[in-house]
């Protein structure tokens, strides 16, 4: 059911590019900022399908678009020290944002 969605197919794919990077991180920091990236990233998961299963989808829509928001700035946080370098940066940015994209289309058909 949930796997016909696009932005969970698109999450799901974000996931499995995430994790292996994530595990790359410095031993320390890879249990305290990549444990939050992968927590928060495996949130917006259940969250979409948390969303499709509502009749009221709109405040589990934008409960996501606040967790997307954290995880863009995670993302951004694990490039400025260096932990991703900057094609992994824009890789994985370019991947929040067309999740980002398909979020607020999904916001907007529910208004």
């Amino acid at each position: 059911m949930f796997q016909n969605l696009s932005i969970f197919e698109k999450t799901y794919e974000l996931i499995l590019w995430l994790y292996p990077a994530v595990n790359k991180f410095p031993k320390k920091q890879r249990f305290v900022l990549g444990q939050h990236i992968s927590n928060t990233t495996l949130k917006i998961l259940e969250g979409i399908i948390e969303a499709n299963q509502e009749r009221n989808k709109l405040p589990y829509l934008k409960k996501l678009s606040v967790e997307l928001d954290k995880l863009r700035i995670l993302i951004r946080l694990s490039k400025d020290i260096r932990f991703i370098s900057i094609r992994q940066y824009e890789f994985a940015v370019k991947k929040v944002n067309e999740i980002g994209k398909m979020l607020g289309g999904w916001i907007k058909s529910c208004r």
